[in-house]
């Protein structure tokens, strides 16, 4: 990361963003939120530091005063150069001095606050110390949605990070395959990703054969042999947002049980994306993917959710999993994948990034979901 956010918003953009957070915290019954260095921070305010160190950087929201930013003093000259910096108060401290108890004079000691997920537990604890009559909830948990539904600026940006991804893809279809170790194809993959604008690669999953099976396999020695089904997941960053997709490829022509198995899989991500409009719970693009995978007897072998969100992270909510109610809302991006997996075989995976549209889902990967031969 550098010192900054690379996505084009402006100070009037984080101020809006972090004024929504405090509402939306009070809303939920917290007296504030206190937010480290990670995705949050870098949502909220468009700052992230470039090293991330046991020295205290944690921004401050509470209804009672203008946000305010406990930064490090020899952090500071970068802290003042995110975009959202005009829109915060920097408080810096120096090695010596105790940033706990100045942070702590800002907070109710009585309060409870959400707490973003990437705080060091040392800080934490020392908060907690500071503050011995306080609470304290994961970020995570308490506001789930804080960052889930996109303003039209984000999802200009996840689309063009899904057509950079999709561009690699087109381009690794070409390239050869069998007789690769699984390694060189991940690295055409990374490399490809950084050609076509990303600044960071977060995963390049190249699962060949029986590899296929482990929908994390990630990517290893294993030598692609013709016959294979080569599951290929692979995203990253791109000017601040993330892409992510699957596509699944054959090395030479399949046997019918493989491309059967493909068939099953493309029709329950059509199915998964038939399902998402405004008011759907997340669990519904779940319940319609996996149903056309267990009516088709492959149930037990779909062995994760149908999705996760994605934004300024690959990962992030809201999940399409069962027993998640969260009803989808226009701007929410997430992915839709499921799977087929046969231990000891191959696997099958498909997977399009999806945002809801004001009556229905508009896909943000666009690259064919036939089976694609490869040599």
């Amino acid at each position: 990361m550098t010192g900054t956010a690379a996505a084009p918003f402006t100070a009037d953009d984080y101020r809006a963003r972090m004024e929504r957070a405090v509402r939306t915290a009070a809303d939920a019954g917290l007296a504030g939120l206190l937010v480290a260095p990670g995705p949050d921070l870098v949502w909220l305010t468009g700052y992230a530091p470039i090293a991330v160190t046991e020295r205290l950087t944690l921004l401050v929201l509470t209804p009672d005063h203008d946000p305010v930013l406990v930064v490090p003093a020899l952090e500071a000259p970068d802290a003042v150069k995110a975009a959202g910096a005009t829109a915060l108060t920097l408080r810096d401290w120096t090695d010596g001095k105790d940033p706990y108890a100045a942070t702590a004079a800002l907070l109710d000691p009585h309060g409870r606050y959400g707490v973003s997920d990437t705080t060091w537990a040392l800080h934490l604890l020392a908060l907690q110390r500071a503050l011995p009559d306080g609470g304290w909830a994961s970020l995570t948990d308490a506001l789930p949605m804080l960052r889930a539904v996109k303003d039209a600026a984000e999802l200009e940006l996840l689309a063009a990070a899904g057509a950079a991804a999709d561009r690699a893809f087109e381009d690794i279809r070409t390239m050869r395959f069998a007789g690769r170790r699984e390694t060189d194809v991940g690295a055409d993959l990374a490399d490809l990703l950084r050609g076509h604008g990303h600044s960071q690669v977060d995963f390049t999953i190249v699962g060949s054969g029986p590899n296929g099976a482990d929908p994390h396999h990630e990517v290893g020695d294993r030598v692609i042999e013709h016959g294979d089904m080569v599951v290929l997941d692979f995203g990253g960053l791109k000017d601040g947002y993330g892409s992510d997709t699957t596509r699944t490829v054959h090395v030479g022509e399949p046997a019918d049980e493989e491309r059967r198995v493909h068939d099953i899989v493309r029709e329950a991500q059509q199915a998964g994306f038939a399902a998402v409009r405004p008011g759907a719970a997340c669990q519904d693009v779940d319940r319609a993917a996996r149903a056309v995978i267990t009516d088709a007897g492959y149930g037990e072998y779909f062995i994760h959710r149908t999705g996760h969100g994605i934004g300024v992270t690959t990962h992030e909510p809201p999940y399409m999993i069962e027993g998640e109610e969260q009803p989808l809302v226009p701007g929410m991006c997430f992915s839709v994948e499921p799977g087929i997996y046969l231990p000891g075989r191959f696997g099958v995976r498909i997977e399009d990034i999806v945002t809801v549209t004001d009556d229905g889902g508009r896909r943000l990967n666009n690259t064919t979901r036939e089976l694609v031969i490869v040599d």
